[in-house]
């Protein structure tokens, strides 16, 4: 074929995801709102509502009311720890029915008005099981969380549930579904996404309802970055589909360099978490994003009244690791995990992704494995050098991901869990560490010098060329490695015990 015969996207993909190249504006509302288009890539398809349907307006009184400061800045129920009992003496309706019945006149479910009265149950589920945790730490941060509430009245609980298994999606605040990406809304409708300024929160715990907050800054920081995320859906799909059509290798070199341009904007805008929230501040709030698998605040889980026979459940908690930008890439590229216990959780994040993330991160992986993308990118030393590069926007998110993780968590709490219920130290270094050694092996298979070689019709000499333009970052990445190594084994020791790790603050 030649470069204009592929068609792009192939007939494979356009049947798996016949809503690629839709309209998101004008997408119904039975489509789940994580449908994902070459537009808003895995961002929601169109801005979540801000307001509930009648049925639900005490849930939205109640977390309207919930946040430690509201909107217009007085103390909200949360400042004196009254939400539980407010929650328990105002919200006794059991609202199943009504989740059920919401549905469009052709009588498909509205997932879209359901999605978003499933984020403020979370809101109101996670504010309840750890309002006690939040007393506890406010009033004596090196005390620990002591335990949360056990129980999750059915009211809560029951629609919540059912409001999941329509979504499809855990019963849990989540990254997506609930407390980032389905969780801003527009100051001004006609401005859009493009301007920062211009985000705003529809839920907060603390002081998240002013934009100006540090809660505020670490949810829409995210909102940022996965706006650009369009781009990086449109160019992984060109990479599958032309080697899949065998069609013309420059083809497949542009959708590599699309994936690095909007991997620019996407850690440009990754960087700005460091103005937008204060890592002095990120410990408060954070009280309130912990999940109930392997967290101390919930060691016999959590009885959901009215699920699965009362018995108790687990689940992750809110994790900036459930994003799907570098999974994304991590299958595009093979990048291959070590077989650790921490890979396994990796592994059990994909469960808390929408189900439109989850199948769209699969096709890729599988169709990355049945064309062989990494086999192929070797083969060439110009295709291997942009190969490289997108990998190395992996390590680079992951490394200032890990840098994030040191100064907002580790110097600041001994706690010995993210919020996901992943180790704090080690968990991230897992997988920074599993492409920095994918880097180093196609370096040094497919580009470094080797002994002996001679020039053959002046191909050596394109080598040469294009290694030069990776040797300097190469470099970074083995002084980087070793680096990584170094500052686990310390924080590692330093937390053995609490008292070292406290001396960092």
């Amino acid at each position: 074929m030649t470069r204009t015969q592929v068609p792009y996207p192939s007939p494979t993909t356009l049947k798996r995801f016949p809503n690629i190249h839709d309209e998101p504006s004008k997408m119904p509302h039975s489509l789940d709102p994580f449908t994902i288009t070459t537009t808003t890539g895995f961002m929601p398809y169109q801005t979540a509502y801000t307001e509930l349907p009648e049925a639900f307006k005490t849930l939205q009184s109640l977390v309207e009311r919930m946040p430690v400061k509201k909107l217009d800045g007085t103390p909200g129920l949360l400042a004196t720890y009254e939400f539980g009992p407010t929650v328990e003496k105002e919200l006794t309706t059991d609202l199943t029915d009504e989740i059920e019945n919401l549905r469009l006149p052709d009588g498909s479910y509205d997932k879209f008005t359901m999605a978003a009265i499933f984020r403020d149950y979370t809101f109101v589920a996670s504010s309840y099981l750890l309002e006690p945790c939040w007393e506890n730490w406010k009033k004596n941060p090196d005390g620990g969380y002591g335990l949360g509430r056990q129980v999750l009245p059915k009211a809560i609980a029951r629609p919540m549930y059912r409001a999941a298994q329509i979504l499809d999606v855990p019963p849990f605040m989540s990254y997506a579904a609930s407390y980032a990406l389905f969780n801003y809304t527009l100051a001004d409708h006609n401005k859009g996404l493009e301007d920062y300024n211009n985000l705003r929160l529809v839920r907060g715990f603390e002081n998240g309802l002013d934009p100006k907050s540090s809660e505020a800054g670490f949810i829409l920081t995210h909102v940022d970055m996965v706006k650009e995320t369009g781009g990086l859906v449109a160019a992984a799909l060109k990479v599958i589909d032309t080697i899949e059509q065998h069609g013309d290798r420059n083809d497949i070199n542009d959708g590599f360099r699309d994936i690095l341009r909007t991997m620019e904007k996407i850690e440009a805008n990754m960087e700005t978490m460091w103005g937008n929230s204060k890592p002095e501040d990120y410990i408060s709030f954070r009280v309130f994003i912990f999940g109930i698998t392997n967290q101390s605040m919930f060691p016999n889980g959590v009885v959901y009244e009215g699920c699965e026979d009362n018995k108790p459940l687990n689940f992750r908690g809110e994790s900036g690791a459930n994003d799907s930008i570098i999974p994304l890439l991590d299958h595009l590229c093979q990048i291959p995990m070590p077989e650790t216990p921490l890979t396994k959780i990796l592994h059990e994040f994909r469960a808390y992704r929408p189900r439109p993330h989850r199948e769209f991160l699969t096709y890729i992986r599988e169709k990355a494995e049945d064309v062989g993308v990494q086999k192929y990118c070797v083969e060439d030393s110009e295709t291997a050098v942009l190969f490289l590069r997108t990998l190395n926007h992996v390590r680079s998110f992951r490394w200032r991901h890990w840098l994030f993780a040191r100064e907002y968590i580790l110097r600041r709490t001994a706690h010995p869990t993210a919020t996901g219920g992943s180790p704090i130290v080690t968990w991230l270094p897992n997988q920074l560490s599993a492409v920095m050694d994918l880097m180093i092996t196609v370096y040094d298979t497919f580009l470094a010098p080797k002994e002996g070689v001679t020039i053959v019709n002046g191909k050596e000499d394109l080598i040469a060329s294009h290694r030069k333009q990776v040797e300097p970052m190469m470099e970074l990445v083995r002084d980087q490695r070793v680096k990584l190594a170094k500052e686990v084994e310390k924080w590692c020791k330093e937390r053995v015990d609490p008292r070292n790790a406290q001396a960092n603050v």
